[in-house]
């Protein structure tokens, strides 16, 4: 949970920025998340969301320009350029409906795969910094490998060290690059406006540019692990294909280029699972164990390195 203060000054932001106009305001703040690395808040038709602690302003202020000039792939900030409140760097979006965790069937995967082909399109602009995918997967295996003994650790690690430099931020990604989103799952995307407004895609920490495929490897990875039904997982794949998305052939076997992004995720997954369940002394469940047989399998299987070049 982060400090008290930070978090009861961003709802009156987010309050403030809710009724500009000054009316009386009963309507009150919810939050929508408390994490050390990001607090959300809404009030009314606003959100409010105070960044990770060291986030750079440069690089927010580059990623907030490409929402703002995608709004039909992003949703748009409400304002350019970040503030600040204790010590964290703050942005202001409108608010959009999220997607229903109660109703599976009716998750957005044409809309998820058809956004991600729309951004991945775009022509990156001069000073994006590159994606946090990679370094997002690093760290989550850094807080495993600090988090003590567990059963697990082994097989999550022996996965990891197979994967090449690039996707563990080792190395500069491939080139080309492409614009991505970084961090792309079902709760990355929101009805804007609310209710039942088109689907638009959220959150723009770690977008940037890199290889495109790791904006499709988590739903890859389920899938590979058995965890997404194969019709979801097409769905995806082929909203993706027909929106002209470069991550995969536009036809066959998509794999070769998937494979590597594919196991990051999986590994990245595992590490964060492993990490909770150590720190609650508890056994993993059985999607966690899943992913922990997998980094196994991947371990003693060496990935697709079909091409130098990201796909």
């Amino acid at each position: 949970m982060t400090d008290r203060p930070l978090l009861a000054d961003l709802a009156r932001r987010a309050g403030a920025r809710a009724h500009r106009a000054g009316t009386a305001c009963s309507c009150g703040a919810a939050t929508l998340a408390d994490r050390p690395d990001a607090v959300v808040v809404r009030h009314a038709a606003t959100v409010a969301k105070a960044h990770a602690p060291g986030t750079g302003p440069a690089a927010l202020a580059s990623r907030l320009a490409v929402a703002a000039g995608l709004p039909d792939v992003l949703l748009p900030p409400l304002a350019a350029t970040p503030a600040e409140l204790h010590g964290r760097l703050v942005t202001f979006w409108p608010y959009g409906s999220p997607v229903d965790p109660d109703d599976p069937d009716a998750a957005p995967w044409e809309a998820a795969g058809a956004l991600l082909a729309r951004l991945h399109r775009v022509p990156a602009p001069a000073g994006l910094p590159p994606m946090r995918g990679p370094a997002k997967a690093a760290h989550a295996v850094a807080r495993l490998a600090a988090a003590g003994s567990h059963p697990a650790v082994a097989a999550v690690l022996g996965a990891w060290r197979a994967l090449p430099a690039w996707a563990r931020a080792e190395a500069p990604m491939p080139e080309p690059g492409a614009v991505c989103h970084g961090d792309l799952h079902l709760g990355q995307l929101v009805r804007h406006p609310a209710p039942d407004g088109p689907w638009r895609l959220i959150d723009v920490d770690d977008l940037g540019v890199g290889v495109p495929a790791w904006d499709l490897a988590r739903p890859a990875a389920w899938y590979a692990c058995g965890l997404l039904p194969p019709d979801e997982w097409t769905r995806f794949l082929d909203a993706y294909r027909a929106g002209g998305g470069p991550a995969v052939p536009g036809s066959g076997d998509p794999w070769p280029a998937l494979d590597v992004p594919a196991r990051a995720l999986t590994v990245q997954t595992a590490a964060r699972t492993v990490t909770k369940s150590a720190a609650l002394g508890r056994p993993l469940d059985e999607i966690e164990q899943c992913l922990v047989d997998a980094c196994a399998r991947m371990g003693a299987v060496p990935p697709q390195l079909a091409s130098d070049r990201a796909k």
